[in-house]
């Protein structure tokens, strides 16, 4: 396994530099570009503080970004003279590639209009075995000349596994000029050949496993207004579809449909003084969320109603080090059907678990980790917590308290937007996790 992680974060920093570089020598800089998704804490929000401008005219470069020049060799040039010149742009691309490779989480959001970078690497999970997965990520600025806005942020990722699996989703966050408010966006279409133990804790703890496909189709946007200084009121519209294809055991659904479709409108209230939405080094993020699914815009003979809450905080320990925690809950009525219960394990919370592997109508989790810069680029990462799912308040059970716990390493792809690679651990199970930015 320590040759999978390392073969795969050479593979990556390879490929990713060297994409760069020819994106930088061929096109110049690209007048528009995708980004792409992650997980639960993509839709979380971040701080809006007070705008400063730096002074630049609109167009103007930041002194401290300013592009590098090439001198190239007038027409009158000696043989001599244009053969070194030759020689001095091949080096030149030698310096682009190598810069690229060791400097390319430098920040260009005030000189371009659009930073990407892409990568293609081979990808494994347990749940979807290998595969080659694609991503395209950017950062960008609504307006340049503001320093104290964070850059907003767009992916695009894809994937496909010989077990099946193929997946492409975008994601972004964008701050609005003023940084008074943003947007957050989540689109992503799965087809997932997956395993299967049933849809309640008490089913998954004692059911073998058995084989399903599921298909689902999700769009997720929330808008978030600064009201005073870190807090921040959100509304949120949420539409998903999800559909079992096949089964091998149709009574694992415990006589509920094979397909579901629902649509969300949610409110938040959030406390929000992190630094940087993908990868947070400092502040604190609070957030209560409420969102109804009403019957008449589903296929669901009901009303349902689902609570988040969510505390993370962020705190600097000493040089390159971080101490982040999180603790998570979401709560649903016990007539919730499969679709819109809680999944225990996968890459954010509870990782070493098969996403899935526990399921029910409620989550509550926590976790600690250490995030340590180690080289440059090279960060690594040690974390524990706990969690469990469970029917209803009533019947919450200490005993069935799950650990996690495991080691990772980082790889700061972009600027502040790390590829990540967790080895997870948890109660008779372990597991491997390739991802884009931080788990919370």
């Amino acid at each position: 396994m320590r040759n999978i992680f390392i073969v795969a974060l050479l593979l990556l920093s390879t490929v990713t530099a060297y994409a760069r570089a020819s994106h930088d020598v061929g096109t110049g800089d690209p007048e528009s570009a995708v980004r792409m998704f992650p997980s639960e804490s993509r839709a979380s929000s971040s701080s809006l503080p007070a705008v400063k401008h730096t002074g630049l005219k609109d167009g103007a470069i930041a002194p401290s970004h300013a592009a590098d020049t090439t001198v190239t060799a007038s027409d009158t040039a000696s043989p001599i003279e244009e053969a070194d010149t030759a020689g001095g742009k091949q080096q030149k691309k030698r310096t682009s590639y190598w810069h690229k490779l060791f400097k390319g989480n430098e920040d260009h959001t005030f000189d371009k209009k659009l930073d990407v970078s892409f990568v293609l690497s081979p990808s494994y999970t347990r749940e979807a075995s290998f595969g080659i997965g694609g991503l395209a990520s950017g950062l960008y600025r609504l307006d340049r000349t503001d320093s104290i806005m964070k850059p907003s942020d767009v992916n695009i990722m894809g994937n496909i596994s010989v077990s099946g699996l193929y997946v492409i989703a975008v994601s972004g966050n964008n701050y609005f000029k003023g940084n008074r408010s943003r947007l957050s966006y989540e689109v992503a279409f799965a087809n997932q050949p997956l395993r299967f133990w049933g849809i309640d804790y008490a089913a998954c703890a004692e059911n073998p496993p058995i084989d399903y496909t599921r298909r689902k189709v999700m769009v997720d946007i929330q808008y978030l207004y600064r009201i005073v200084d870190r807090l921040l009121f959100g509304v949120r519209s949420e539409i998903s579809y999800a559909n079992i294809k096949k089964i091998d055991n149709p009574a694992y659904l415990q006589g509920q449909a094979m397909s579901y479709t629902f649509t969300g409108i949610g409110l938040s209230l959030q406390y929000d003084s992190r630094d940087f939405i993908p990868n947070p080094q400092k502040g604190i993020y609070a957030m209560a969320e409420v969102t109804t699914y009403p019957r008449f815009l589903g296929t669901y003979d009901k009303t349902l109603v689902r609570t988040t809450l969510i505390f993370d905080t962020y705190h600097r320990l000493w040089e390159g080090g971080i101490l982040a925690t999180d603790i998570y809950g979401r709560f649903n009525g016990k007539d919730t059907p499969w679709v819109l219960r809680e999944q225990l394990g996968g890459s954010t919370r509870m990782r070493g678990y098969y996403a899935g592997r526990y399921i029910d109508n409620n989550i509550l989790s926590c976790q600690a980790e250490l995030r340590q810069r180690i080289y440059k680029r090279i960060g690594g990462t040690v974390w524990g917590g706990c969690g469990t799912v469970f029917p209803s308040f009533s019947e919450f059970n200490w005993k069935n308290m799950l650990p996690t716990y495991g080691v990772g390493l980082r790889w700061e792809f972009k600027h502040r937007v790390n590829i990540r690679i967790d080895y997870g651990f948890g109660k008779h199970t372990s597991g491997f996790i390739f991802n884009v930015n931080e788990a919370f």
